[in-house]
């Protein structure tokens, strides 16, 4: 066994591809984890009567949590390892999912659903995607970047059906035991298969040529958070970090936030049956496997900033005429939406990913990780503002306007980052 993994050569299919296999699937779990909340906001309401801003402010704060815990989690990666730092993330969401069976009052759903849950899947989020490809791989970087980040569209394909249909049929608990049950199950996949570094089982990253440092294990040194830190301060000093961290806020005020969270009860608002408004937003998911995975091949091959632009542009459009297409059936209208906005789901991340890698280096997953902290926040705000709006004024319309015009600015702030080519992992 020693022989085969010994050497790349050796090695049938490079332990790369398995190390990205288990990412894949602690992904579809985070996501599936992350999507509960949106399907239960009816059944929540019903029960206890909380307001839609109350209970989206647990989904605000899981959201935001899910940002601000990237950077320092890559840094614990960093220092702890992968294997420690995502099993203990697994059973961080596994309590705060089980938990919510007992809960009676409102503070007790921002405990669970928003703080452990937030804490759990902020620890294995996008910043994990970015780990696992800067340390395995150096060819075919960004197309296992678009898989890996595919797996949460899947997750959110699988569970989405799921969980409305269990919460229509047996109540809002079940649903969330079942997210407990699905968390636990992953650990022993991540304890048994993931690895830290291919020079731990003597190979390069895969496409690493003779030579190479890539895939060399860097023991951290001091306080990951101190080192989290230090990487956002000196990529604040760069204007590129705050047009990345500015677009990647308004994806995902206009995604996550927007679409991920209310797109169900908005449906809903307008006749559409519950079951059916969660398979559509399932659907997303089915398309954004493809694009995603295409926006990472794309990002290979093409300047990163063209696909941002194209990809912010087109998904504004299509939110501002959202509100003439909801009605109580789904109409081919709504289907082109449904195939339109999977597709464009989170493309951003592969050249967003690039981009940092190119502007910040080794510090690379670090730096996406406050990138991708922005995200949340955008998610956030969006989440919680979305649904003061709908208690205001009775509808969604301000908020699909207000997220179209502000995806515009996205693309503008895309157009102004320049290009700064850092020296190759291989070098």
């Amino acid at each position: 066994m020693t022989q085969i993994l010994g050497t790349k050569k050796a090695a049938r299919v490079h332990l790369a591809w398995a190390v990205a296999a288990v990412g894949f699937v602690t992904l579809i779990g985070a996501a599936g984890f992350r999507s509960v909340p949106g399907v239960l906001l009816d059944p929540l309401h019903d029960e206890f009567g909380w307001s839609h801003a109350t209970i989206s402010a647990a989904v605000s704060i899981n959201l935001l949590l899910y940002g601000l815990i990237s950077p320092f989690a890559a840094a614990l990666m960093d220092r702890l390892g992968l294997r420690r730092v995502v099993s203990g993330a697994l059973v961080l969401i596994a309590l705060g999912s089980g938990l919510t069976v007992f809960m009676n009052a409102s503070w007790q759903l921002l405990l669970t659903w928003g703080l452990l849950v937030g804490i759990g899947t902020g620890s294995m989020s996008m910043t994990f995607v970015a780990t696992i490809t800067g340390r395995w791989f150096v060819e075919r970087r960004g197309l296992v970047t678009g898989i890996l980040t595919a797996a949460g569209a899947t997750g959110q394909l699988i569970f989405l059906p799921l969980i409305a249909a269990l919460a229509a049929n047996y109540g809002w608990r079940v649903p969330a035991l079942v997210a407990a049950g699905s968390a636990l199950a992953v650990v022993p996949l991540v304890l048994i298969f993931l690895r830290d570094y291919p020079s731990d089982v003597g190979l390069r990253a895969y496409g690493a040529p003779e030579g190479s440092l890539a895939g060399q294990r860097v023991e951290a040194t001091g306080s990951s958070a101190l080192r989290a830190l230090t990487a956002l301060r000196t990529a604040s000093r760069r204007p590129a970090f705050w047009m990345l961290a500015g677009g990647f806020a308004i994806c995902g005020a206009s995604t996550n936030g927007l679409i991920g969270t209310h797109f169900v009860t908005a449906a809903h608002d307008h006749g559409m049956p519950v079951t059916t408004a969660a398979s559509l937003l399932a659907l997303v998911g089915v398309f954004d496997v493809g694009g995603t995975i295409i926006s990472g091949w794309l990002t290979d091959r093409w300047d990163p900033r063209y696909l941002l632009i194209a990809y912010y542009s087109l998904r504004g459009l299509s939110l501002l005429v959202l509100p003439s297409l909801l009605g109580p059936s789904a109409q081919p209208s709504i289907w082109v939406f449904i195939i339109f906005y999977g597709l464009d789901w989170v493309a951003t991340v592969p050249p967003t990913v690039a981009l940092c890698r190119e502007w910040f280096g080794v510090d690379g997953p670090i730096v996406f990780g406050w990138v991708f902290a922005s995200h949340q926040i955008g998610a956030a705000l969006a989440a919680t503002g979305a649904g003061a709006i709908r208690d205001v004024q009775g509808s969604y319309n301000l908020a699909w306007y207000l997220a179209g015009g502000l995806c515009a600015a996205a693309a503008l702030m895309s157009a102004s980052i320049g290009r700064r080519l850092v020296a190759s992992d291989a070098a």
